[in-house]
């Protein structure tokens, strides 16, 4: 089976967000007097979207809160947006991207961070047009590990389910993935660890970025 699209989630499939992430939310918990946690510990907060990492981390009688815990996600976002200096692509992700790029294959990100976030974080990291879409939690549309939003992007790019490689380090990455319908591939240099990556549906899995050629084939359509 050939290839013909790839999307990517964001934090830590293309970049390494966790310590700035962490900061983050620390920060905004030492804001309210609240403890704080290990950056350890955020590898399994993160994934489902800013309004659950918060209210993983508030305390419990406060994320059962729901003003309270929209309050204090704002406020971490605020914070967030001054923290990007632990923050970068993994090692060997820009030569990936450029493979893919040389062979025509369209690329979008599909992650649960705020849009906002996702945009800076793509924009100020990766050259400008590496990636045709750019899809963060947008009002109005679901997050993962419902489908809808990466099979939006696969009809943008004129592609079927099965001619998609979706890339990601956690079970919503791999949910999503089968949810579509697309090849669901793991990678190890994220946040979770493989036995989980193969538990909701991994049929790659990836341990460095420059493995992926030996493992997916991918069509050559700027040769076509």
């Amino acid at each position: 089976m050939q290839y013909r699209a790839a999307i990517f989630d964001l934090d830590g499939t293309l970049v390494d967000t966790l310590e700035d992430l962490a900061i983050s939310v620390n920060e905004m918990l030492e804001s309210y007097g609240f403890p704080t946690h290990p950056l350890d510990e955020y590898r399994y907060y993160l994934g489902n979207g800013s309004k659950k990492l918060i209210e993983r981390t508030l305390p419990k009688e406060k994320a059962a809160d729901e003003a309270f815990v929209i309050e204090a996600m704002k406020r971490y976002q605020a914070i967030y947006e001054h923290h990007r200096d632990h923050t970068g692509p993994f090692p060997g992700i820009q030569a990936m991207l450029d493979a893919l790029k040389a062979k025509g294959i369209p690329m979008g990100v599909c992650t649960n961070k705020h849009q906002q976030a996702a945009d800076e974080i793509i924009g100020g990291m990766f050259p400008a047009g590496t990636f045709t879409t750019v899809m963060g939690d947008r009002p109005g549309l679901p997050i993962k590990p419902d489908p809808k939003k990466v099979l939006m992007m696969a009809k943008e790019y004129g592609v079927k389910p099965e001619e998609v490689a979706y890339f990601g380090d956690t079970s919503v990455d791999m949910d999503t993935a089968v949810n579509a319908g697309f090849l669901p591939v793991g990678v190890l240099w994220g946040f979770r660890p493989e036995d989980e990556l193969l538990a909701h549906g991994a049929k790659v899995i990836l341990s460095k970025p420059e493995e992926l050629f030996d493992k997916v084939e991918f069509a050559d359509i700027a040769k076509e």
